[in-house]
């Protein structure tokens, strides 16, 4: 069973209730400390008889980890998505998701492969796009506190009623226009893996009742790709 005590512990200290990291902080007082705790876990391979639970607790905290390393390394940064004269540099985008730079179990992995081979086309739960962190505002807030096999349902559940329930990422507008986060574009067929529409996805987890069907007209709002960072005082 791989101990999570170290990343929860590192969690509870560095990100507010609003997902918000204080890289400033994290860099300046233990600036090794996840990349420790990673590697502690390079040559193990715990996954052969695993549950699905406990699959799902360590690919998500493992691609949450990655993520928050390599800002670490090179923070300051106002963006995973750097620009240089006013043009996305592509190439560093992609390098940040797809180069294969992480070890685990003596293999080496990309944030992509974990997300898409592993998360999504293997343990098949569309929750995950609430939980998995990409360093922006736009994505999902980070939790503070790990993922546990035990509470990983549980916790997804409480992932997914944040998100939807966050007007940021998703608003209903009185004229009849559902305005939700580009994830539900991006993922739209994993969504729909276990409802029949996205409006109805999101309809099952708001806390207040509105008339969401099939037949509601989606807008996707703007995907901010700014750093999800907390300055310290």
């Amino acid at each position: 069973m791989i101990d999570f005590a170290p990343w929860d512990a590192l969690l509870r200290q560095y990100v507010d209730e609003q997902g918000r990291i204080d890289y400033q902080a994290w860099k300046k007082e233990q600036p090794q400390a996840i990349g420790e705790w990673l590697s502690s876990l390079e040559q193990l391979n715990p996954l052969a008889d695993a549950t699905s639970e406990e699959q799902l607790a360590l690919w998500i905290n493992l691609y949450n980890a990655f993520t928050i390393s390599t800002i670490l390394e090179r923070y300051p940064i106002n963006s995973i998505r750097p620009q240089i004269l006013g043009i996305p540099n592509w190439l560093a985008f992609l390098w940040f998701f797809m180069r294969p730079a992480y070890q685990f179990g003596g293999s080496r992995y990309s944030l992509t492969q974990i997300e898409h081979n592993i998360l999504r086309d293997k343990l098949k739960e569309p929750r995950i796009h609430f939980a998995i962190v990409c360093a922006s505002i736009g994505c999902p807030l980070l939790r503070n506190n790990a993922y546990v096999p035990a509470l990983v349902r549980h916790q997804l559940d409480e992932d997914a009623r944040r998100f939807i329930n966050n007007p940021d990422k998703v608003r209903y507008d009185i004229n009849g226009t559902l305005y939700c986060s580009q994830i539900f574009k991006w993922y739209r067929k994993d969504f729909l893996q276990v409802a029949p529409s996205i409006p109805e996805y999101i309809r099952s987890y708001l806390e207040t009742d509105l008339p969401l069907t099939s037949k509601t007209a989606i807008a996707y709002l703007h995907y901010d790709w700014s750093l999800n960072q907390r300055i310290s005082s």
